[in-house]
C-alpha cells in the first residue's frame, strides 16, 4: 500500500484494517472449506500514496485508489438524488460511487447510498478477489491437510485413498474445479467417498468433478437459491442443444469449436436473459445436458459470470424447477 494509507492499519491510529482482514481471512476459510494462506500486508514506494495493489503468487490481480480519510457512498443501483464529492467506482463490483466527508454520510445513506469507510472498501476488494480466485489458494498442502483432517473421523475412508485410488494432484485439480465455479469444499468426506467409488471408472479430473457435482448437487442448489422451492432456470431450445452437441463432438469437447457467428449470438442471448434474472432480483442459471455442461460453463465464465450452469442431474429431486426463458430462437 502507499504510505498515506498506513494509519489504516496502525491500531494505535484507530487504523481497523488488520481486523478487518482477519475477519475476511475467517469467514472465507469457513465459506470455502478450507484454511485460506495468511494475508502480508506493506508499505510500497512505488504506490502513489493513496494506492494499494494486491498481488497473488506474486502477480497483481487488483489495485484501487482509496481516500483514508473520506467515506466511500456505493450507488447500489437506485439512489434518490445526487450527492457531493469526487466520483469514483468501487473496486469491488464496478459500481458507481462517491468519496464523501463523515459529515455527509446520514445524507447519503437517506438518499439510498450505501456508506462504508475506506478499510471496509479494501478488505471487500480483498474478499471479492479472494472468492474470485479461490481455485489458486488450493494447492497439494491445504488438500493434503484437508485430508488428514478427514482421516481422523474416518480413517478407513482415507487409508487407502492417496495415492493407491487417486494421485494427490488428480485429487487437488477436482477441488479447484470445484472452487473455479464456486462450489464450496466443506463437505470434504461426501467429495472424498465419490472420489473413491469412482476411481476405479476413471482418473480424469474432469469427469470425476462431473460425478462429485452430482454427489453435492443439494449444496450446490442451496448456495444458489436457498431453500426455496422452486429453482428459475434459462434452457437452450432443443435445436440449438443439438447443434452444440455435434460441435462438442466434432472438436473434442472445445468451447472454441463453436461457430464464431453462434458463438457471438449465444453469448449476447445469455447476457440478456441473465440480467433479466438479476433485474427481478432471482438467480441465474443455466440448465443444460450434462454432456454440454461443462463446455458451457467455460464458455460463460469470463463474460458472464453471474451466470451459473447446472445439468439436469444437478437439480436435487425435491426442487421444482421454472422455466424462465428458453434460449435460441
Amino acid at each position: 500500500m502507499g504510505y498515506r494509507l498506513i494509519p489504516l492499519v496502525d491500531r494505535d491510529q484507530g487504523g481497523e484494517l488488520l481486523e478487518r482482514v482477519k475477519g475476511v481471512r475467517k469467514k472465507l476459510s469457513q465459506d470455502f472449506g478450507f484454511l485460506i494462506p495468511a494475508v502480508h500486508i506493506r508499505d510500497n514506494l512505488e504506490l502513489t500514496p493513496n494506492s494499494y495493489r494486491i498481488t497473488l503468487m506474486g502477480v497483481a490481480v487488483g489495485e484501487a485508489e482509496i481516500r483514508p480519510d473520506q467515506e466511500l457512498a456505493i450507488n447500489p443501483g437506485q439512489v434518490y438524488g445526487l450527492i457531493d464529492g469526487e466520483q469514483t467506482i468501487d473496486p469491488a463490483f464496478g459500481l458507481e460511487a462517491v468519496w464523501i466527508q463523515e459529515a455527509q454520510r446520514e445524507h447519503a445513506q437517506a438518499l439510498g447510498y450505501t456508506v462504508v469507510d475506506s478499510s471496509t472498501v479494501l478488505a471487500t476488494h480483498l474478499s471479492q478477489l479472494l472468492t474470485n480466485n479461490a481455485a489458486q489458494l488450493l494447492g497439494h498442502e491445504e488438500v493434503q491437510n484437508l485430508l488428514e483432517m478427514l482421516g481422523r473421523s474416518a480413517p478407513k475412508l482415507v487409508e487407502d485413498f492417496v495415492p493407491e485410488q487417486l494421485p494427490l494432484g488428480t485429487v487437488v485439480k477436482v477441488l479447484q474445479n470445484l472452487l473455479h465455479e464456486a462450489i464450496p469444499i466443506r463437505d470434504i468426506r461426501t467429495i472424498v467417498q465419490t472420489l473413491a467409488e469412482y476411481s476405479g471408472k476413471s482418473q480424469e479430473p474432469d469427469v470425476l468433478t462431473a460425478a462429485v457435482r452430482i454427489s453435492l448437487k443439494r449444496l450446490i442448489v442451496q448456495e444458489i437459491n436457498g431453500i426455496e422451492p422452486e429453482l428459475p432456470v434459462i434452457t437452450l431450445i432443443p435445436e440449438l442443444e443439438q447443434i452444440l452437441h455435434q460441435t462438442m463432438q466434432a472438436s473434442g469437447g472445445e468451447s472454441a469449436g463453436i461457430e464464431p457467428g453462434l458463438a457471438e449470438r449465444l453469448q449476447a442471448s445469455l447476457t440478456q436473459a441473465t440480467q433479466e434474472q438479476e433485474l427481478k432480483g432471482e438467480a441465474a442459471v443455466l440448465l443444460t445436458s450434462g454432456v454440454l455442461r461443462s463446455t458451457l460453463a467455460k464458455f460463460v465464465k469470463n463474460t458472464i459470470p453471474n451466470l451459473r450452469v447446472l445439468s439436469y442431474q444437478e437439480i436435487p429431486d425435491e426442487k421444482q424447477i421454472r422455466i424462465v426463458q428458453a434460449v435460441g430462437n
